[in-house]
């Protein structure tokens, strides 16, 4: 993934402060909520498409599959598109392909066909990872540089706002639909998606007309990017063991939050029907929203490779928990797992990118493609839960937890060849 740099052209207003980006802002802010919002609501296709079509656990993990394997295929590709086009006409881009991955949800419902909705599901994803190298750039140079980080909290928060409400209005809109289709099976996700496609269509339309700041073009940067460069990057141990460490992450976190609307439903946990154990979901995400404000605290003061050791044994902890027990106690440990990840892949990314000086663009671009571990682990769990049982699928993400653990313990030491060089006197 080329670097996304926030030098500005010299001619924008932003350095001379006479124009205000307040409605940019808001509009690039509501980008994070849609791409969140939409990511969350895999949650709530995975029961409704298993059903659908009558599919077991590792069929139905291919929602995540080409979901998230959309961010390994596509990243490099959109980093040289936006390099290109730049970085405003990459957001518009991005919003028309997320559209018409949404409007492809109502040939697939009607035609009934799943590998239409895996197909809906890329060109969705392929908008989004678009999206997301356009926009990431503009958070930083709309306002003044001092507050910055404030603004990209915000728009953070604004995605985990969307991946909380998410499971929430889809349990009501298309598992709560689908409760009286019946025959009709496919029906109550056409006017959700449909919704969507427009709401990013008006989107796409708001940012083709908005006066924005240029941002100068990493296209040099990207071109000149080979195979060996990457190769330098992952010679730094901690950063190799981080790539993995954001790959297992992700997986674990997405693998639970796919799942977790059938466990809940299991005659030990909670016996929920689908649209009501799909309110709950909104906890877990919500839980890693929450946390994230906790965890900033609490890492002023205390070593983040040790906060990040301890919340991913809790999250192994609570694993065990709801693996070993029934009822509420089953169903809220596996919820406060949510919690536990909320610092997770900002503490990982962090540490894996420190002292990497001159090749910290392409580590970057390494982690990022990590993020395929939410398209590999789901699958895996699946083919666990459909060879040996759901609850006890749940030791995949355990084995993930642990190695987390390790990783900030022990793997995100920067070894001694990487260290600055010491001033000479």
């Amino acid at each position: 993934m080329s670097s996304t740099p926030a030098d500005l052209n010299p001619s924008s207003n932003h350095i001379n402060g006479e124009q205000n980006y307040g409605f940019a802002l808001v509009s690039l802010t509501s980008l994070f909520f849609m791409w969140g919002f939409i990511t969350c609501l895999n949650d709530i296709l995975i029961p409704y498409l298993k059903n659908m079509f009558d599919l077991n656990f590792t069929q139905a993990m291919l929602i995540q599959f080409c979901f998230f394997s959309a961010y390994f295929l596509v990243s490099l590709p959109a980093g040289k598109l936006v390099a290109k086009l730049g970085y405003q006409k990459g957001i518009v881009v991005g919003l028309l392909v997320a559209c018409v991955g949404c409007v492809m949800f109502y040939p697939a419902a009607a035609l009934k066909t799943y590998p239409l909705f895996l197909g809906a599901l890329f060109v969705l994803a392929s908008g989004i990872t678009i999206l997301q190298v356009s926009a990431n750039p503009y958070v930083s140079v709309l306002g003044r540089p001092e507050t910055s980080s404030s603004r990209l909290t915000m728009t953070q928060a604004f995605n985990s706002l969307g991946t909380t409400v998410a499971p929430y209005f889809g349990g009501v809109l298309i598992l709560g639909a689908a409760v009286n289709e019946g025959a009709a099976m496919g029906e109550s996700v056409k006017v959700p998606y449909l919704l969507l496609a427009l709401m990013l269509l008006i989107l796409a339309l708001v940012f083709t007309f908005l006066k924005l700041p240029t941002i100068q073009s990493a296209e040099q940067q990207t071109t000149s990017s080979t195979i060996e460069d990457y190769k330098s990057a992952l010679s730094h141990r901690h950063l190799s063991l981080g790539a993995l460490g954001i790959f297992v992450y992700v997986g674990a976190e997405v693998s639970i939050g796919s799942f977790m609307i059938n466990y809940f439903g299991l005659e030990r946990v909670m016996s929920f029907e689908e649209s009501e154990a799909a309110k709950y979901i909104t906890y877990y995400w919500g839980g890693a929203m929450v946390g994230r404000f906790f965890g900033a605290v609490i890492m002023q003061k205390v070593d983040a490779g040790k906060v990040l050791a301890f919340n991913a044994l809790a999250a192994v902890v609570l694993l065990l928990t709801t693996m070993l027990s029934n009822g509420a106690v089953a169903m809220w440990a596996l919820l406060l797992v949510g919690l536990c990840n909320s610092i997770m892949f900002p503490t990982i990314f962090s540490l894996a990118l420190k002292n990497l000086k001159e090749v910290t663009s392409h580590g970057s671009g390494v982690l990022c493609l990590a993020i395929v571990g939410g398209a590999v682990l789901p699958l895996l769990q699946g083919l666990i839960a459909d060879g040996i049982g759901l609850t006890v699928s749940f030791v995949m993400p355990i084995v993930c937890y642990l190695y987390i653990a390790f990783y900030g313990v022990n793997g995100s030491k920067v070894s001694l060849e990487n260290q600055p060089s010491a001033v000479k006197g």
